[in-house]
């Protein structure tokens, strides 16, 4: 054995695999690792982007880390978000005034930071921003158990406008935006939609695991589309209108 080297890599196949399937596994694995150094190469370039327009101080609302209690509702400023952090990451939630509930693409996304904010706060602070009241939003967010998120309203405000993440006539825009916090106040760094500038989708499907595994099937994706009726998984309970 090499010791500069190391072993070599394991196969990524069983035991008994064929030329053919070996063959054309290997020249998979030549297109995944391109793929890799071009997310490489693109993160490395989305840092050298400069700060970009100052944000307004807008007072958001908030209500106590339990979900479940009614309040008491406060406002906070944008700036307070950052905390000890330099950074603010901010998922712009699809929730319209009006709606009863939020949108199940962006609460799919949404589940998956709960998930993981826990590590993320390592690193920068993050919250979840919607338009709608805070009462509703609050109590969304207690029915998809994000206990450990910062759910915040920007009702009232022209938050959502100042960001881009609202069309011109109100309809909400899913969207993930890093916020800076500098001497002169806080500053937009870099944003991204769920589609991109051309309208072409799939803008933010590498912050969900979900698509990604997905993607590891024999049939993809499909057409799958996430829903807000299907039960979230408890323990070995499944659900029961899961695909045959």
């Amino acid at each position: 054995m090499d010791e500069a080297t190391g072993p070599p890599p394991l196969p990524m196949w069983p035991v008994d695999a064929d030329v053919g399937y070996v063959t054309a596994r290997l020249r998979l694995a030549e297109a995944e690792r391109r793929l890799r150094d071009e997310i490489e190469r693109v993160a490395a370039a989305r840092r050298e982007l400069p700060l970009g327009a100052l944000v307004a101080d807008h007072a958001l609302t908030e209500g106590p880390a339990d979900l479940s209690a009614a309040g008491p509702l406060r406002a906070i400023r944008l700036s307070a978000l950052f905390g000890a952090y330099r950074t603010l990451v901010v998922y712009h939630l699809m929730f319209h005034p009006d709606w009863q509930s939020a949108c199940p693409m962006c609460s799919l996304w949404v589940d998956g930071f709960h998930g993981v904010a826990h590590h993320l706060r390592q690193r920068t602070a993050f919250v979840v921003i919607g338009k709608a009241p805070a009462r509703a939003l609050r109590a969304w967010g207690a029915r998809r158990g994000w206990d450990g998120l910062r759910l915040l309203s920007s009702h009232g405000t022209d938050f959502n406008a100042d960001l881009r993440a609202e069309y011109r006539n109100g309809d909400q825009r899913p969207m993930i935006s890093v916020l800076v916090r500098t001497d002169d106040g806080v500053r937009h760094f870099y944003s991204q939609p769920a589609n991109f500038v051309d309208g072409a989708e799939r803008g933010i499907d590498l912050l969900s695991p979900v698509w990604n595994v997905l993607d590891l099937l024999p049939d993809g994706r499909g057409d799958w589309y996430a829903g807000n009726t299907y039960p979230r998984l408890t323990g070995l309970t499944e659900p029961t209108d899961r695909p045959m």
